[in-house]
C-alpha cells in the first residue's frame, strides 16, 4: 500500500471511529461542530496546497469561501416566477434546473435547484481567481500578503453593504442539498450522522486529490519551485503557471466548502469573509508545517472544532492570532517538524 493511499485510509478510518465513539457516548451533537470541521478543513488543504508547495501567502481565501456559498445561497433563494416571460427563465426551465418551492406564506415559488446552483458558485469563483491570479501572482512576499488583503476586504465590505445579499445579516432560508438515497446535506438532527460523513468523505478524497497531484509531473514542479523557483524556471518549469493552477484550485476548494457549509447551516454571513478569518486558515496552514497535508487537515480539524465548540470563548480570533504568532517565532516549519527535531535532540542527549 503506497503512502497517499495509507494516509487516505488512515484519516477515513479516523473518521469513522470519531463518529462511533461520539455516538456511544450520546453526544451526537458533538456531529454538527465535527461537520463543520471538516469543511473548514477543506479550504485550509487547499490552502497548505498554495503555501507549502507553490510559495505563495494567501490573506483574501476566506472570500473564495464566502463567494461559493454566497453565490449558491443567492441563487437557491432567488423566486424566478417573476422573471417567467424571460429567455433565461425558459432555459432554465427546459433545462429542468429550477425546483418548485413554497415561502413562509404558502405561496409558490419556482428556485434554482442547490445541484445547478453549485457549479455556477465554483465556475464563477474560480474564474474570479485566474483573474485575481494574473497581477496578484507577480507579487512576492508581504506584498502578495497585502495584495490578497486587499482583495478579501473588498469582498466584505461589498457583502456587508449589499441589500440583495442581505447585507450584515447575510442570507437565510438556503434549501439543502440534496444527495442520493433521499439524503441532503442539511442541519437536520436527524441527518448527523450522515452529513457527517459526507464531509468527511469530502475531506479525505481532497486530501487523496493533492497527494496524488504531488506525485504527478505537476506536483515535481511544484516542488522543484518550492526548493528553488530560479532554477526550476531554469530548467524549463512555467512557475508563473504552476502558481496560478495551484491559486485557483485552493480557490475551488474554498468554494466547494463554502457552498456545502451554506447548505448546512441554511444561511451565510459577511463574517465568512472577515479578515480574521483567512489569518485563522493561514494559521492553521503554518501549524500543521506548510507542506504537510495530512498534518496540517488533522490540526485544522481539532482546532477548528474547539473553536465551534466555544472552548475559546470570546478570544477565540486572539487565539488564532497567538498560534500563528509562537508557530512563527518557534516553530516555523510547523508543530509536527518541531515535535520530531525534540525528540531528535532528545535520542540524540540520551
Amino acid at each position: 500500500m503506497n503512502s497517499r493511499l495509507s494516509l487516505f485510509l488512515t484519516l477515513l478510518i479516523s473518521g469513522v471511529v470519531i463518529q462511533i465513539a461520539v455516538s456511544s457516548l450520546g453526544v451526537n451533537y458533538y456531529l454538527t461542530q465535527l461537520t463543520m470541521s471538516a469543511y473548514y478543513g477543506l479550504i485550509v488543504l487547499g490552502l497548505a496546497m498554495l503555501m507549502g508547495y507553490a510559495g505563495q501567502i494567501s490573506l483574501g481565501h476566506a472570500a473564495f469561501f464566502a463567494m461559493g456559498g454566497y453565490i449558491s445561497a443567492y441563487l437557491t433563494t432567488l423566486d424566478l416566477t417573476p422573471y417567467a416571460a424571460t429567455f433565461p427563465y425558459r432555459i432554465i426551465t427546459a433545462l429542468h434546473l429550477a425546483v418548485p418551492s413554497v415561502d413562509i406564506y404558502g405561496k409558490e415559488l419556482l428556485r434554482i435547484s442547490p445541484i445547478a446552483a453549485m457549479p455556477v458558485a465554483v465556475a464563477v469563483t474560480a474564474l474570479t481567481a485566474a483573474v485575481i491570479g494574473i497581477p496578484v501572482l507577480r507579487l512576492k512576499g508581504h506584498y502578495l500578503a497585502m495584495a490578497t488583503l486587499g482583495f478579501g476586504t473588498i469582498i466584505y465590505r461589498v457583502l456587508l453593504g449589499t441589500a440583495a445579499l442581505g447585507a450584515a445579516d447575510g442570507l437565510s432560508d438556503v434549501p439543502p442539498f440534496p444527495l442520493p438515497f433521499g439524503l441532503s446535506v442539511s442541519g437536520s438532527t436527524s441527518l448527523r450522522v450522515p452529513n457527517f460523513y459526507f464531509a468527511w468523505i469530502l475531506l479525505c478524497l481532497g486530501l487523496l486529490i493533492l497527494l496524488n497531484l504531488l506525485e504527478s509531473r505537476s506536483g515535481r514542479a511544484l516542488k522543484s519551485i518550492h526548493d528553488n523557483e530560479d532554477g526550476a524556471s531554469a530548467c524549463g518549469v512555467d512557475a508563473a503557471k504552476s502558481k496560478q493552477s495551484v491559486f485557483i484550485l485552493s480557490a475551488v476548494f474554498a468554494a466547494i466548502a463554502g457552498v456545502m457549509l451554506t447548505h448546512f447551516n441554511a444561511g451565510i454571513g459577511p463574517s465568512e469573509a472577515s479578515v480574521m478569518k483567512s489569518v485563522r486558515y493561514v494559521a492553521l496552514v503554518a501549524a500543521g508545517g506548510m507542506s504537510g497535508l495530512f498534518a496540517t487537515s488533522i490540526l485544522a480539524l481539532v482546532l477548528n472544532f474547539l473553536s465551534l465548540r466555544g472552548v475559546f470563548g470570546t478570544y477565540d480570533d486572539a487565539v488564532f492570532g497567538v498560534i500563528l504568532l509562537v508557530i512563527m517565532l518557534f516553530a516555523p516549519d510547523g508543530i509536527p517538524a518541531k515535535v520530531k527535531q525534540l525528540i531528535s535532540s532528545r535520542k540524540g542527549k540520551g
